[in-house]
């Protein structure tokens, strides 16, 4: 049992109020057996960051998907167990419980089973949901809790639900742009912000054509002409289909002026980077989207668009103590 676990799970973690969207969410789909409980909900945050997970206890959930930037990572690739760099950038969790498809190529369906891919993986926790199940019923504060959340001893099961639990938790819906939108507060947003939310609607730039709707993403999968060649398959590594190679899942630009470096591959260091990306430095590939358009701003311009970037952070979100 390592050090961590016995200093960390012998802490009273906070209730958390039962979950209601905000304004301009609309419900979240959460399976039947697996509802909202506090107690599931508990259970879920100590293991997301308890790295009992990890085959040698080193790394845990929240080692790669830190609460102060949005749940993401501030590098490229993020380091696994012995220090064994992974192959894509970490995203965001916040507003998970929303997504339809999990993982870059969008290959899993539901939160419960996308655990177990940071379990098996070489690059990260390296070890199997058995071996893990068996070091957590032998905590017992977590055997405890998973009797009150769910009825049963720790199981692979328990694990999964728990964890998933928590990250349904994980809503942020009170950006300045949320309480201008949809709080009825005029001025949370600058004039400078509701220029770019002008620009980023505007046909001229067509982002919403991707990055649409209260997440800020259609779900879609796309190349954006990143590179020519791509060593990442992206979705052609589920599908086999040529047609999905190198196309990846939009991401939802919710917090995003906090959750650089961008791209599947953390390759474009900041905002800056990436409107120049979209601006100029757009590569053909067989797969690139039909909707990216060249277009070409002032300076004045991208900063007034970068700012609305900025209105889509929300603060409450990343120094929630529940989440801490």
């Amino acid at each position: 049992m390592s050090m961590f676990i016995c200093s960390c799970v012998k802490q009273e973690l906070p209730d958390m109020e039962s979950y209601a969207p905000p304004p301009g969410f609309p419900e979240m789909d959460i399976p039947v057996d697996n509802t909202y409980e506090v107690d599931r909900v508990r259970l879920g945050k100590a293991l997301f960051f308890d790295p009992i997970l990890s085959a040698d206890s080193t790394r845990s959930c929240g080692s790669c998907h830190i609460p102060a930037f949005a749940f993401s990572d501030t590098v490229g690739f993020s380091l696994g167990v012995e220090n064994r760099q992974g192959t894509r950038n970490s995203p965001s969790l916040a507003n998970v419980g929303y997504q339809v498809a999990l993982l870059r190529e969008g290959g899993v369906p539901t939160l419960e089973m996308q655990v177990l891919v940071p379990i098996q993986e070489h690059l990260e926790f390296d070890t199997d949901i058995l071996v893990v199940a068996k070091k957590v019923s032998q905590v017992p504060f977590y055997q405890d809790l998973a009797l009150r959340a769910y009825g049963r001893e720790v199981d692979p099961w328990v694990i999964t639900r728990a964890i998933a639990a928590f990250e349904r938790t994980l809503i942020s819906g009170n950006s300045r742009y949320d309480q201008w939108a949809f709080q009825g507060d005029i001025h949370a947003l600058s004039t400078q912000a509701i220029r770019g939310l002008n620009l980023f609607q505007s046909d001229r730039l067509g982002c919403t054509s991707c990055h649409g709707g209260f997440l800020f993403t259609d779900q879609s999968f796309a190349n954006n002409g990143l590179y020519e060649d791509y060593s990442d398959p992206g979705r052609y590594r589920l599908t086999g289909k040529e047609s999905d190679r190198a196309v990846f899942k939009v991401p939802s630009l919710r917090n995003v002026a906090v959750t650089a470096p961008y791209m599947h591959d953390g390759s474009l260091k900041d905002l800056q980077a990436v409107i120049k990306h979209y601006e100029s430095g757009i590569k053909n590939h067989p797969n690139k989207s039909p909707l990216l358009r060249t277009f070409q701003l002032t300076e004045g311009e991208k900063n007034d668009l970068i700012e609305f970037l900025k209105s889509l952070t929300d603060d409450t979100f990343l120094h929630n103590p529940n989440f801490q």
